[in-house]
């Protein structure tokens, strides 16, 4: 069992990958989001708890192999770049915009998600990535509708 969380926490093999494992796990779920039918709003936030719930437990109990927060622990990439990309139109650029706005928060960790990182088990594992995936969606939101409203964008 602890064997089959490891590999669920790790993404297989994209956990440890040799240079920015968690960008690889973000561009993975991106990929993964753009082939998959874009389901309801309301279905997709029920999936989401859920997943984040099943995601936090997942991390919690390979933390005990692997150490706190470990590098090669990147399932929850998938959370906060599934939070990312809520509502985001179906067109390339934004894809790489949400991947890019939830790389640059994950990595700045504003809005208390430094400080949510240090929470105890799979809690802070998850919770500083649900941050900045909001923040993410937060601001490639404002960023569609400035578009939309100065003509830039369809």
């Amino acid at each position: 069992m602890r064997y089959l969380l490891r590999i669920l926490a790790t993404l297989g093999p994209v956990g440890y990958f040799p240079v920015a494992p968690a960008t690889a796990a973000s561009a993975v779920t991106a990929l993964i989001g753009w082939v998959l039918p874009v389901p309801p709003l309301a279905v997709a936030l029920g999936l989401l708890a859920v997943g984040t719930a099943a995601v936090a437990w997942v991390c919690h109990h390979a933390e005990k192999d692997l150490g706190h927060d470990a590098h090669p622990i990147v399932l929850d990439e998938m959370v906060g770049q599934s939070i990312a990309l809520l509502g985001a139109p179906r067109e390339w650029w934004a894809f790489v915009a949400a991947f890019a706005l939830f790389r640059l928060f994950d990595i700045w960790k504003p809005l208390g998600a430094r400080e949510a990182q240090s929470l105890r088990g799979g809690v802070g594992v998850v919770a500083d990535d649900v941050i900045a995936g909001l923040a993410a969606c937060g601001v490639f939101h404002v960023g569609w509708w400035g578009g939309r409203a100065l003509g830039w964008l369809g």
